[in-house]
């Protein structure tokens, strides 16, 4: 933040429309996660007309029933910055805490990123798809989401039709998509490499009964770290929530191939599924 604050003091943050810089992109969200581990939620620097969405549900970020006022014990945290569309994305472990969630987080900031204009969270706990915050932090701590190389790096692109193909392949079984060997997936607890021999492709999906779509898409493309989060839709998965229930997806892609995906998905059923 103090960063942040600097550069606005001198005078050295530019205007340019739809564009961010990292470094602060990178302060933003250091705010959020002080934010959520401090359980104040006045360390984010709202706009005043800012949003905040919890499963969809729009709330006070300062309501007693916004996980922003919790005080939570972060295990592990990932975030990604998109300098494209000034959006953020961060993934929260937080097996350790009392009452444990596993989080995932968009973040829209005002060009060129000094402010939020809006927070949306999927926000898991006990009762949801698979959860298990223990066997979250456990597979996700064997992960290497280390930056991409600069020469190695792909397209935005390219990482954002990687995650696009791989939710299309659930509606449609003959979309192709580009998975890698080894690719494993994180879902809610449970893994699909659980002895962890990365060797084998096990990220593909079943195809859903049709019709199916996961749709309402919000996605964070970060070259860098080659990686995008997908906020969307998933349907079928809950039959109260016929339209679909809150879900999200963390792509990894190296070298234009899917290496790990990291999906939450919230039961409005308690323990959901078909």
């Amino acid at each position: 933040m103090m960063y942040l604050l600097a550069l606005l003091s001198m005078g050295l943050v530019t205007h340019a429309s739809g564009a961010c810089e990292r470094a602060i992109l990178q302060e933003a969200t250091a705010a959020y996660v002080s934010a959520q581990t401090s359980g104040q939620p006045s360390l984010i620097p709202f706009t005043p007309n800012a949003t905040y969405y919890e499963n969809d549900v729009a709330l006070s970020p300062t309501s007693n029933s916004s996980v922003l006022t919790q005080r939570l014990k972060i295990d592990i945290s990932r975030s990604l910055h998109d300098t494209v569309s000034c959006t953020t994305f961060t993934e929260l472990t937080a097996a350790s805490n009392p009452h444990p969630y596993v989080i995932h987080t968009r973040m829209l900031l005002s060009s060129p990123g000094t402010s939020i204009l809006s927070i949306q969270s999927v926000v898991t706990d006990p009762g949801d798809w698979v959860f298990n915050a223990t066997g979250h932090l456990y597979y996700n701590s064997l992960e290497d989401w280390s930056p991409i190389p600069s020469t190695q790096q792909v397209s935005r692109t390219v990482i954002q039709a990687a995650a696009d193909a791989y939710l299309d392949s659930w509606g449609n079984g003959s979309v192709p998509v580009p998975y890698g060997t080894p690719c494993a997936r994180l879902e809610g607890g449970a893994y699909t490499d659980s002895k962890n021999l990365k060797v084998a492709n096990t990220c593909r999906m079943p195809e859903f009964p049709k019709p199916f779509w996961a749709g309402n898409r919000r996605y964070v493309v970060d070259e860098v770290v080659g990686a995008v989060g997908v906020f969307n839709d998933f349907p079928f998965i809950d039959k109260t929530r016929p339209d679909g229930t809150p879900s999200s997806n963390l792509v990894r892609v190296e070298g234009g191939m899917i290496r790990y995906v990291h999906e939450l998905t919230v039961c409005a059923t308690k323990n959901c599924g078909r």
